[in-house]
């Protein structure tokens, strides 16, 4: 098993707070009625960094996150945010702070971009307080520029392609101004370029605000390239944390895929690149 702990990069125009925001998962255990599903999990996110989250189908990587956002209620242990058990604290403040993208975000029927993307703005004014102030609407309109929806903002949503799409909720997401985003296989769905433009964007948003970014994707070479930390998850166990060199070794890739491999470096991002062996291309 490896460990480390990644120094967060710098970035330029972060904010003091989302410097110093921390997120952890304290010994936490998750279950569905008797079906364990997380067993004693305990991690630290680095602040101001992008983590990643990989692992075999139905390992336990999307319920961790899910308890992250204080969707689901640990059996035992506590996800921490700033030190303090994240499901004691009020819903608002949390909302303020820590923002979910899930897999497969459902919008209203006919809704528009603009609007949609408005309702990041909620947990900042309460579901039934105010309307939307100036700063709000310069804050939406900034999520809409800095994600390339702009120009799209009056369409239902809809009607948009897959890409499209999940640059909204992004921007959604941007539009909610928290230190800390967890995004769930956010590249599902969406074909090559797609995937590379959802991830730069992401990178776009950790690098120039400093914001603690945690994303759960199934490809481990995008993972490999685009993670600052990656923390590799078996049968609802951390099995590896570190820097991508850390941990997609060979051995790490057999014990958590069941998979025979050769890793070499990405002749593009320097990173890990895994090549993949099967029965038919052992030689």
């Amino acid at each position: 098993m490896t460990a480390s702990t990644t120094p967060a990069p710098s970035a330029a125009g972060a904010s003091s707070d989302s410097a110093h925001r921390t997120l952890s998962v304290d010994a936490v255990t998750l279950a569905y009625d008797e079906r364990v599903v997380v067993d004693g999990l305990s991690l630290d996110v680095p602040t101001g960094a992008i983590s990643v989250i990989v692992g075999a189908n139905a390992c336990g990587k999307s319920t961790l996150l899910r308890a992250m956002a204080r969707l689901i209620t640990p059996r035992t242990g506590a996800v921490l945010l700033d030190g303090q058990a994240i499901h004691t604290l009020p819903t608002k403040q949390v909302a303020t702070q820590v923002g979910l993208l899930p897999q497969t975000p459902i919008a209203p029927e006919g809704i528009a971009v603009s609007d949609l993307v408005a309702r990041g703005r909620y947990p900042h004014r309460g579901w039934f307080g105010r309307g939307s102030s100036a700063d709000d609407d310069a804050i939406v309109e900034d999520a809409l520029r800095a994600t390339g929806t702009l120009e799209i903002a009056d369409r239902p949503v809809d009607e948009l392609s897959g890409g499209q799409r999940q640059r909204v909720w992004i921007a959604l997401a941007l539009a909610q101004r928290t230190d800390v985003l967890l995004l769930d296989e956010p590249t599902t769905y969406l074909d090559v370029s797609h995937q590379i433009e959802v991830l730069d964007l992401l990178t776009d948003l950790n690098r120039t605000r400093g914001t603690t970014i945690v994303i759960v994707l199934h490809d481990l070479n995008l993972a490999a390239r685009y993670a600052d930390h990656l923390f590799a998850v078996r049968a609802g166990a951390l099995y590896a944390s570190g820097t991508p060199a850390e941990v997609v070794t060979s051995d790490t890739v057999r014990a958590v895929f069941g998979m025979e491999s050769r890793i070499i470096e990405d002749p593009v991002s320097r990173t890990p690149l895994v090549l993949p062996i099967g029965r038919h291309h052992a030689g």
